[in-house]
């Protein structure tokens, strides 16, 4: 790992967003994608990049793969830590990312839920909706 890596993967917004979220926790691709709005196949592109600098590992639970900010690198690069904790609350649209996971944790969904149902937050109102898969 190297310092010029680190700066890369961080040079972008959306891995930043994705650090924003897992800086309160793990999550899974399926939840990144819902709480962002952004693809899976996105979610994973950037996870890579930040994996490829070490900046998050991942652990595999039954079918889903969850997603964690790397301690050892952030001890390492204490930079990291500072732009997580100081500079992204001052942009509205990690403060707002942050309030769509307050609002997907509190609504208890799990990644099956994810996957059987359409989940998505209100582009105007932010709010959660579900709509429940009534196939299943």
């Amino acid at each position: 790992m190297s310092l010029i890596k680190v700066i890369k993967a961080l040079s972008d917004e959306t891995r930043l967003r994705i650090l924003n979220l897992l800086r309160y926790g793990e999550l899974c691709v399926c939840e990144i994608e819902t709480i962002l709005g952004i693809t899976q196949s996105n979610v994973s592109r950037h996870l890579n990049r930040l994996m490829y600098a070490n900046i998050v590992d991942f652990y595999k639970k039954a079918q889903y793969v969850y997603y964690r900010i790397n301690e050892d690198t952030l001890k390492k690069y204490s930079f990291i830590r500072d732009i997580l904790e100081n500079e992204l609350i001052k942009e509205e649209l990690y403060k707002a990312d942050l309030e769509r996971l307050r609002q997907y944790r509190e609504s208890k969904l799990s990644c099956d839920d994810l996957r059987r149902n359409k989940v998505y937050f209100e582009k105007e109102s932010q709010n959660l909706f579900v709509e429940e898969d009534k196939g299943l």
